[in-house]
């Protein structure tokens, strides 16, 4: 699909659209900016699982100022503040002073809940039915989604592990570098975004956000980066990392053999150029429901680019089940999770002689010990709050 503008409400030619007043003095329940100090307590409207957490709102003057840059790229992301996301933020402050009511959240995601939920759940179906753009229509579910998560976990979640704060399991993660002639994109569902028991969080936690970075589906800002880059790079530098969706699949030792792979046959000027134009492999984060149309994206896009029928897929030959099993089963033992695919696709790049050099056992290993850390922060979370740490398999389909 051909880049669009970057996106804003103002500028969607609405027949209701969402009005930008002055931001509301009423502090919205468990929403305030990590690095700001609190000073008045927000009302305790949460289920019993948190309301022995204490809550409080910021200052009036932070609220004035939404989302700033440091509190965006503290949540992992390496952006600007998505212009859409900022709108819709604005929006909920102006509705907070149209219906003199404060924003609360609460379940699963940082949900919106009470009074305020109901209004705004008005407002935004009307909105989002009177746009005749599917595009738009995808922007804007999407730029909402994430602004009531962002919201809704401020002050309770940690911006870099995503667990809630007394759950931290920061101090335990071991930083490590990976090679620089390879780098990770990780596509990701709004749906996912501070989601506690994400994994594609470890990919940038462990090597940092500009070797694993950061693009949300359907935000206007991120997808042009990884785009961007991917021109930059050329087709033969852009593998997917998405099983069964390529009528010729190639496996993780084929890139570095098949001239039309990376358009170089000697494989010591492959090398060099790697180091200064790195293969990227996307890899798509979000429920297997969700990845279905995530891939479509993507495909749509690439054909538009580059007139290519199939996005060049990746399979993993030596992919089992992850820790993650444990607490969150996946459809079948051949679909992981996120942190454990990119682990694989390390270790099988290992196995390549002219590979072994650079570490990428190591660096597999280090994701790996990542989630083991998360599998065991959660698992003392669940037994903590006297929930099951056991999960209904779901396997039926692949004996």
């Amino acid at each position: 699909m051909p880049p669009t503008h970057p996106p804003s409400l103002q500028f969607l030619n609405l027949t209701m659209p969402i009005h930008v007043r002055p931001a509301c003095a009423v502090p919205a329940t468990r929403c305030f900016l990590a690095s700001s100090p609190p000073t008045m307590p927000a009302k305790k409207t949460w289920v019993a699982s948190r309301a022995s957490t204490a809550r409080e709102s910021s200052s009036v003057a932070e609220w004035a100022k939404g989302v700033s840059l440091e509190e965006w790229q503290g949540w992992g992301t390496s952006s600007s503040v998505p212009a859409m996301v900022a709108e819709i933020i604005r929006g909920f402050r102006a509705l907070e002073q149209e219906t003199n009511s404060s924003m609360s959240f609460g379940g699963l995601g940082g949900k919106l809940q009470g009074s305020f939920k109901v209004q705004e759940d008005i407002k935004h179906r009307a909105l989002y039915n009177s746009l005749r753009d599917s595009e738009k229509k995808l922007q804007f579910f999407s730029a909402r989604q994430i602004a009531c998560r962002l919201l809704g976990s401020r002050g309770y979640l940690c911006q870099k592990c995503w667990l809630p704060m007394e759950d931290c399991m920061c101090s335990k993660l071991v930083p490590c570098s990976l090679w620089c002639g390879i780098k990770f994109w990780l596509y990701m569902h709004p749906k996912d975004f501070l989601r506690q028991n994400n994994t594609g969080k470890l990919l940038w936690q462990t090597f940092g956000s500009q070797a694993a970075t950061l693009c949300l589906f359907g935000i206007h800002e991120h997808e042009e980066i990884m785009w961007d880059a991917f021109r930059h790079s050329g087709k033969n530098m852009v593998w997917f990392l998405y099983p069964n969706k390529s009528l010729s699949p190639k496996s993780a030792q084929d890139i570095f053999f098949e001239g039309p792979s990376t358009g170089l046959k000697d494989q010591k000027v492959v090398f060099s150029v790697l180091e200064e134009k790195p293969l990227n492999f996307v890899l798509i984060d979000g429920t297997w429901s969700n990845s279905a149309a995530m891939y479509r994206r993507l495909k749509d896009r690439w054909i538009s680019l580059w007139e290519d029928e199939d996005p060049p897929c990746i399979s993993l030959s030596t992919l089992g089940a992850s820790a993650m099993h444990k607490l969150r089963p996946q459809p079948s033992w051949d679909h992981t999770c996120t942190a454990a695919a990119a682990a694989g696709l390390l270790s099988e790049l290992h196995l390549r002689p002219e590979l072994s050099v650079y570490g990428l056992d190591k660096q597999a290993e280090a994701v790996e010990n990542a989630l083991d850390v998360l599998l065991d922060a959660l698992t003392t979370r669940r037994l903590r709050m006297g929930r099951s740490i056991t999960r209904k398999e779901r396997h039926n389909n692949c004996i």
